[in-house]
């Protein structure tokens, strides 16, 4: 980047859009390299960066026909067998990618597999794999970039299996944490049979010495949370799981950076799954697309009336029974709401129930529509967010850019993105509330409910919302920088 020589930039991940995407870790890793690559050519800074972003072949994604060419395979040896892995490559979506196929990653049709131990397997062999690929392309690696549990064995077989390996002399590390609480247990049969023996520093909970995540952790030269307000709640008991004073004495290599949003897939003026098309400066489509939406959900097309969205993971972590609790408690106040999202079965039902308890209020559509996702952003007022915690969170940008003002919970990236009505309504772009409570919750909805009826102070938020940067670059720069300190 600065230097003269290219920077070698491995960027190693489970998941990764267009390729395959189960959760956030997907967006991150399909639009981050992008946002770095992207930087050489508005930055002279930049131009001698050289990433490459390494997923494994899940079989899910050999289904979907992309155009891949087989450039090789190589083999390394774990304490009882011989792994074989084929390399597939394609430079077809802007950051070049490589897909590792080899039996224990072909073994189960799952990007995840149930079984925590198979689990540990298949990641920590991948783990082995990333480095030895940068061995096979004869391409020494500058910084290593890891991302959770699933490829934090990479970092710390740096350190132990490839320590005195000259290959990899100079390779610095950082890692990524999405969610902290996923640190694969499960995986120690896994480490001890590729030679990554348990650590044995004082600061590591005797658990925690043969997990891959904190091992990631204890290794990596830097670490960064999704979000800087994350990177301090990982400092407590209550997100710290147990690894507080660990984390603590490490603080000093621990930073946040807040993820972005692909600004180009989420644009209301350019947004061909909506039907209007809208901006901050010509918001006649979000009413039209509201108006619409009301008439195809078969609710009452009052554009006085709040529509309420909510699209999530219907998970306890998203505080998915809060908000439907919370809507029951303010029945008695004019608002409708369309809910979408699968997941838990019992929170599933309990969205069907209040549904089906009032039926000129609420729609429930149990799965996963893009297009209707998109819709919704588009045409909703408000946007449920009270979730448990949130590490960053990319719902509430994309809502806010859709002039559709959140209600959430202040933890994480919430706090981190969401200025709340509190601070000042000049600058405010949504409604924080201090814990992920029922009495928090309903009085933080019951304070937007209000608003929405001060209809320039509604605008005035609504406009600040959409004029937000949430774009990748700013991410990007900060990723950059993080690059250039571990290569001085």
């Amino acid at each position: 980047m600065i230097n003269d020589d290219p920077l070698n930039v491995l960027f190693i991940c489970a998941e990764a859009e267009p390729f395959i995407k189960i959760g956030g870790l997907g967006d991150v890793a399909g639009s981050l390299p992008k946002a770095l690559l992207k930087l050489q050519k508005t930055d002279p800074n930049y131009n001698k960066l050289d990433l490459r972003v390494v997923i494994p072949f899940h079989s899910v994604i050999r289904e979907k026909g992309f155009r891949l060419t087989q450039i090789g395979s190589f083999s390394f040896a774990s304490e009882s067998l011989q792994h074989v892995y084929s390399v597939f490559f394609t430079d077809e979506f802007e950051a070049p990618t490589y897909l590792l196929s080899s039996d224990v990653i072909d073994g189960d049709g799952s990007v995840y597999h149930a079984d925590p131990v198979l689990d540990g397997f298949k990641f920590v062999s991948f783990s082995i794999a990333c480095l030895e690929l940068s061995r096979f392309l004869d391409w020494p690696v500058n910084i290593l970039h890891a991302n959770d549990w699933h490829t934090a064995a990479a970092i710390y077989a740096l350190k132990t299996r490839y320590k005195a390996d000259p290959f990899f002399s100079a390779t610095k590390s950082l890692i990524t944490l999405h969610n902290l609480p996923y640190m694969g247990w499960g995986a120690q049969k896994a480490l001890r049979e590729f030679g990554l023996p348990p650590s044995r520093s004082k600061w590591l909970p005797a658990w925690a010495r043969h997990t891959p995540l904190p091992l990631g952790i204890l290794k990596a030269d830097k670490v960064v949370a999704v979000s800087p307000n994350y990177a301090k709640e990982i400092m407590t008991p209550d997100f710290g799981f147990d690894l507080v004073p660990f984390l603590d004495h490490f603080k000093a290599k621990i930073t946040g950076i807040v993820n972005g949003i692909d600004t180009d897939t989420w644009d209301p003026s350019n947004d061909r799954l909506i039907e209007y098309s809208f901006d901050a400066d010509h918001l006649e489509g979000k009413q039209e697309n509201k108006l619409s939406l009301l008439k195809k959900m078969n609710l009452n097309p009052d554009p006085s009336i709040p529509l309420i969205t909510l699209v999530s993971r219907m998970d306890e972590q998203k505080g998915i029974d809060l908000a439907l609790q919370g809507l029951k408690k303010l029945v008695n106040k004019d608002w409708q709401a369309i809910i979408l999202g699968t997941g838990n079965p019992s929170i599933e039902k309990m969205a069907l129930e209040l549904a089906a308890q009032y039926p000129h209020n609420v729609r429930v559509i149990n799965k996963f529509d893009a297009g209707l996702a998109h819709m919704l952003y588009a045409g909703a007022d408000m946007f449920l967010m009270p979730s448990r915690y949130e590490p960053c969170g990319l719902s509430q940008m994309i809502a806010m850019r859709y002039g559709t003002l959140p209600v959430a919970t202040k933890t994480g990236g919430l706090a981190d993105t969401i200025i709340d009505v509190k601070e000042g309504k000049d600058t405010a772009t949504g409604f924080l509330f201090a814990e992920a409570s029922l009495s928090s919750f309903t009085a933080a909805l019951l304070s937007a409910l209000k608003m929405f009826q001060d209809k320039p102070k509604w605008l005035s938020m609504l406009k600040n919302g959409m004029r937000q940067d949430f774009s990748w670059q700013k991410s990007a720069n900060a990723y950059g920088e993080l690059y250039n300190f571990l290569q001085k």
